[in-house]
């Protein structure tokens, strides 16, 4: 594995445990601002999901720029 190839993986690696972290934490959060608004916990739920997606796709453009 040459340093790029690591760097990648470590960085992928970082992504993952922050997003498992929080979706660890999701359903206390959507509880808790569920009982504020539902429309509020679906708007929190889409935004998780898209920012997934959202920095995969941000570190691919970045990779190849």
């Amino acid at each position: 594995m040459d340093k790029e190839t690591r760097n990648a993986a470590v960085a992928a690696a970082c992504i993952m445990l922050g997003f498992g972290l929080a979706a660890y934490f999701m359903p206390t959060i959507m509880l808790a601002v569920g009982q504020y608004s539902t429309a509020v916990a679906g708007v929190i739920a889409i935004c998780f999901v898209a920012a997934f997606f959202l920095v995969f796709w941000l570190r691919g453009r970045a990779r190849r720029g």
